[in-house]
C-alpha cells in the first residue's frame, strides 16, 4: 500500500515537472519579452539618480510581479532563475554573473558564445553556460572594456581591461578569433593571499618567506620571473605586504590588479591609443612620470618592453625596494629578456654596459614555477 501511495505521489510529481518545465527556447524567449517589457518600462533618468542597491530591489520586484501575474509554463525554480538571469543581464554581465560569484572559481575561459569553461580547484572544466550568440557576448565585452575607457571593434581586435573586482580581463575578436568572441578572465581572490598562506599551502617555506620579506623590508630591488600563469603577482602582492604604511608607493599596470594594503598608494595604468592613434600612454612614460612624484617604492605590474630602462634608472638612482615582475622560465631567461627590452630602447649601448646596469640595480631575482 505504501510504495504504491510513494509510486503515485512520484508519478505526479514527474507529471508536474514535464508540465511545468520550460525547454530552452521557450525559456529563451520569455526571459527576452520580460526583458524588454522592463527596459522599456524604466524611466531612465530617474534609474540613473538610483542607488545599485535601491535599483536592484526594485527591479526585482517588478520582474517577480511580472512573473507572477502571468501563466507561465515554468515551476518555481525556473522562475527565479529567469529573475536573476534578466537582473544578471541589466545590472551585471548576464551570464558571467554566477560565475563571478563562485569564489572557487580562479579562471573563467569563453570560446565563443556557446563554450565555456571554468578553472576550478585547480581543474579546468566545461561548465553549462552560453550565451545567447556572439552579439549579446560583445555586448558585454563592450560593457567591461568602456567602464576602463577602453574600446574593442576590429580595427582594435584585442583589448585588456580588468572588472569591478579586480579580475584580470582579455578579450579577442573577429576577424583574429575564427570561432567568435573570446574571453580570457584570471580571477583574484577577495581576501588577498598572504605570507601566511603561501607557507601553509606548500608554496614557500618558512625560512625563505622570512628572507625575501626581510629583502623588502631592507629595500632590496626584485625581479619576480616566472611563466603564465605562475603566481608572479600573487607573489608580488605578498612581498608588497611587508613595505611600511609610511612609505609612498607607486604602481604601474596595463591592467590594474594589485592589490596593496597600505594607506599611502598611487596606482597608475596605461592608456592604448584612441581611434585616431593619439592618447597612448606607455608603461615607460608612467614610469617617468612616477620619478617626479616623490615615490618611496615603484611596482611595475610586468615589465615588457622599453620601460625596463626607466625601471633600473629608478632602482639606481634612490628609488631602493622596488618591485616588478617579467616573463620568463629561468632567472638565466629573466635577465637575457631584460638585456634584450633595454636594448631595443637603447641600441647605442654595448652588452657590456647593459649587464653592469643590471648587476648594478637587481639584488634578487625569484623565479615562480
Amino acid at each position: 500500500m505504501a510504495s504504491k501511495l510513494i509510486d503515485r505521489v512520484r508519478g505526479a510529481q514527474q507529471r508536474y515537472r514535464s508540465s511545468t518545465t520550460a525547454d530552452s527556447a521557450e525559456f529563451d524567449r520569455i526571459k527576452r519579452q520580460l526583458h524588454k517589457e522592463l527596459i522599456d518600462s524604466l524611466d531612465f533618468e530617474q534609474v540613473s539618480r538610483m542607488p545599485r542597491a535601491e535599483l536592484s530591489v526594485r527591479l526585482r520586484k517588478s520582474l517577480t510581479d511580472a512573473v507572477e501575474m502571468r501563466s507561465l509554463p515554468l515551476n518555481r525554480l525556473e522562475r527565479e532563475r529567469l529573475v536573476e538571469e534578466i537582473l544578471d543581464e541589466i545590472l551585471g554581465l548576464g551570464p558571467l554573473e554566477p560565475l563571478l560569484r563562485d569564489p572557487e572559481i580562479s579562471d573563467i575561459l569563453i570560446n565563443g558564445a556557446e563554450t565555456v569553461f571554468v578553472e576550478k580547484k585547480g581543474r579546468l572544466q566545461k561548465v553549462d553556460v552560453r550565451f545567447n550568440g556572439n552579439a549579446p557576448l560583445m555586448q558585454i565585452i563592450d560593457r567591461i572594456v568602456s567602464a576602463v575607457g577602453r574600446r574593442v571593434d576590429e580595427t582594435n581586435p584585442m583589448v585588456d581591461a580588468r572588472l569591478a573586482d579586480g579580475s584580470r580581463f582579455n578579450a579577442i575578436i573577429p576577424p583574429l578569433a575564427l570561432d567568435g568572441p573570446i574571453v580570457s578572465i584570471r580571477r583574484f581572490g577577495t581576501v588577498p593571499i598572504t605570507a601566511d598562506d603561501l607557507v601553509a599551502f606548500g608554496s614557500c617555506p618558512q625560512p625563505m618567506m622570512d628572507f625575501l620579506r626581510g629583502a623588502v623590508k631592507a629595500k632590496l630591488n626584485v625581479l619576480i620571473s616566472g611563466g603564465t600563469g605562475s603566481g608572479k603577482t600573487t607573489l608580488l602582492n605578498v612581498l608588497s605586504s611587508s613595505i611600511p604604511p609610511g612609505e609612498r608607493i607607486i604602481t604601474i599596470e596595463d591592467a590594474a590588479e594589485l592589490q596593496l594594503q597600505q594607506p599611502h598608494v598611487v596606482r597608475l595604468e596605461t592608456r592604448p591609443p584612441n581611434l585616431e592613434g593619439r592618447g597612448e600612454v606607455t608603461a615607460r612614460d608612467l614610469v617617468k612620470n612616477a620619478l617626479r612624484m616623490r615615490p618611496d617604492r615603484i611596482i611595475l605590474g610586468e615589465i615588457r618592453g622599453t620601460e625596463a630602462i626607466d625601471t633600473l634608472n629608478a632602482m639606481n638612482t634612490g628609488h631602493e625596494g622596488s618591485l616588478a615582475t617579467v616573463h620568463s622560465n629561468s632567472t638565466r631567461d629573466a635577465l637575457a629578456r631584460m638585456e634584450t627590452m633595454i636594448g631595443m630602447g637603447m641600441p647605442n649601448l654595448s652588452d657590456k654596459n647593459i649587464r653592469e646596469m643590471m648587476a648594478r640595480a637587481l639584488d634578487i631575482i625569484i623565479q615562480v614555477d
